[in-house]
């Protein structure tokens, strides 16, 4: 299983500093067109605002823990990725998940007891660095608009972050989530399918199986149409899987985990 470089640190960050003038106020931010940091991941949490477009390209799943976190499949084994390649390159054009776009940066209580957040970034990046060619971050001791968009960007995500987990509290609260298992088959009929597992997805059966309130519930909030989102980009599972395969980094075994990592998107 796949792990944070920290325990308490979400998905890609090694570190976070408080972005502040005081600090920071000669630095720049780098803009560079790879994402070194997506390379060899393959579950990339996302947010149920970007259900829409993501299912178009990446089977959206729900991690196996206590609190389920929605995640676009870029590969269905652990350290395989079909849409970046080894030095962060997009193999193909496809829709980039906001967590992905939203590094180095990160909104984050600076104490347990903190009332709010504050805008953070990975120093370790090297997309924000204290010389060199890059987009200023303040002006004296006002932050230009390159860094006020930065932190709209982060406020939105997380904004996103909260509807997210009222969807998924509300699929708890419905018991509709469900151990997933897909059978990919693979060379001639008769031969062992691959079979992944280690993941929660909708029991479509449940779905159906809901009282008509329920439904219309559902459906005046929003969720409905986020459920069948969900279930219709399963069918992505089979395409990912070919190009996996196709790259040559398909499955060696019989098996496989099709989310063996858990990612956070809290902060």
């Amino acid at each position: 299983m796949a792990s944070a470089p920290q325990p308490q640190l979400p998905l890609f960050y090694n570190d976070l500093a408080p972005l502040n003038s005081r600090d920071h106020g000669t630095w720049v931010a780098r803009t560079i067109d790879v994402a070194t940091w997506a390379t060899n991941q393959h579950a990339i949490p996302i947010t149920t605002d970007e259900f829409a477009l993501a299912q178009r390209h990446y089977p959206i799943i729900f991690s196996d823990s206590p609190q389920p976190v929605p995640l676009a499949l870029m590969g269905l084994n652990e350290g395989v990725n079909v849409i970046f390649d080894e030095e962060g390159v997009m193999r193909e054009q496809a829709y980039i998940p906001a967590y992905i776009r939203r590094y180095p940066y990160l909104l984050a209580r600076l104490s347990p007891d903190a009332d709010q957040l504050s805008l953070c970034f990975d120093p370790s990046s090297g997309l924000v660095i204290e010389e060199g060619e890059g987009t200023a971050l303040f002006e004296g001791d006002q932050p230009t608009e390159h860094t006020k968009g930065v932190l709209q960007f982060c406020e939105q995500f997380e904004q996103a972050g909260a509807r997210t987990a009222q969807f998924v509290e509300e699929l708890l609260k419905l018991e509709l989530l469900m151990d997933g298992e897909v059978a990919i088959q693979r060379g001639q009929e008769g031969e062992n399918p691959f079979i992944y597992r280690g993941f929660k997805m909708v029991n479509q059966d449940k779905v159906l199986e809901l009282r008509g309130d329920q439904l219309r519930t559902l459906n005046q909030n929003g969720i409905l149409p986020l459920i069948y989102a969900h279930l219709f980009s399963l069918d992505q599972m089979r395409i990912i899987f070919g190009k996996q395969v196709a790259l040559g980094l398909g499955p060696v075994g019989a098996t496989g985990d099709a989310q063996s990592q858990t990612a956070e998107t809290a902060a």
